[in-house]
């Protein structure tokens, strides 16, 4: 071997060294497209994990209810019948929000189920061509206040963590606000309902629509009309 190298010039060696360095090149350039094909590989399984993570919703929001159901974290822990955390599709696009529960939602467990949520019903299924099985519908509380009183700051500041849990999970296209607690407790604004309808606004990177509560208009038929301005704008937005 050392007779070989001895007997080549240093321009020989330099000439075969460079070959040598080049085949190298070649070899790990070859080595580095073929790894970009193995990673292109990999997206279906990403894919496929998102989806499953799409079919867990409804799980999710089961264990933040459980979470939930004892909760004390305020005063009307002692005075619910019960806990009315929310009711729908947990894969929803449309989400609506309300302020708390009232007498027939605390003893049903359920949120707007009486009058008002009657009408909430004829605005899903006669203004929006849906049903209610089609969107989720839940409350900045999830206890009743005594006597259907507003909610108090102390009690939306220790119970709204859990609505943004519920939102995070569903993550939906749109949600609508009904009154002034919820619209000024999602948006962080004291500017009156009346000011803040009519058009999108945005919650964590989700459009948001307040609108008159139902309730409200139960007390004020000329509220209709906004309102179901408010319900097209949202139903447009929804198409593809």
């Amino acid at each position: 071997m050392d007779k070989i190298i001895s007997g080549r010039s240093g321009n020989e060696l330099q000439a075969e060294l460079l070959k040598s360095v080049k085949a190298l090149k070649g070899y790990v350039l070859n080595q580095g497209s073929l790894s970009v094909g193995i990673e292109w590989k990999k997206k279906p399984q990403a894919i496929k994990k998102s989806k499953d993570s799409l079919k867990n919703k409804e799980e999710q929001l089961k264990i933040t209810c459980q979470e939930m159901a004892n909760c004390q974290l305020c005063p009307l822990g002692k005075t619910r019948h019960n806990l009315v955390f929310g009711d729908g599709n947990p894969h929803a696009q449309i989400v609506f929000v309300g302020e708390a529960p009232g007498a027939d939602e605390d003893e049903q467990g359920l949120p707007f189920v009486g009058r008002a949520g009657q009408l909430l019903t004829d605005i899903i299924v006669k203004g929006m061509k849906l049903e209610r099985k089609d969107v989720y519908i839940c409350n900045i509380l999830k206890c009743r206040p005594p006597g259907n009183r507003n909610p108090l700051p102390d009690e939306i500041c220790k119970c709204e963590p859990f609505l943004k849990k519920q939102l995070q999970i569903i993550s939906p296209k749109i949600i609508c606000a009904l009154g002034t607690f919820a619209a000024q407790t999602l948006l962080k604004t004291d500017i009156p309902i009346s000011a803040l309808r009519g058009r999108f606004h945005s919650y964590e990177g989700i459009k948001l629509m307040p609108t008159y509560h139902p309730a409200y208009l139960l007390r004020n038929q000329s509220a209709k009309k906004p309102v179901w301005e408010d319900v097209q704008m949202i139903m447009k937005e929804t198409q593809p």
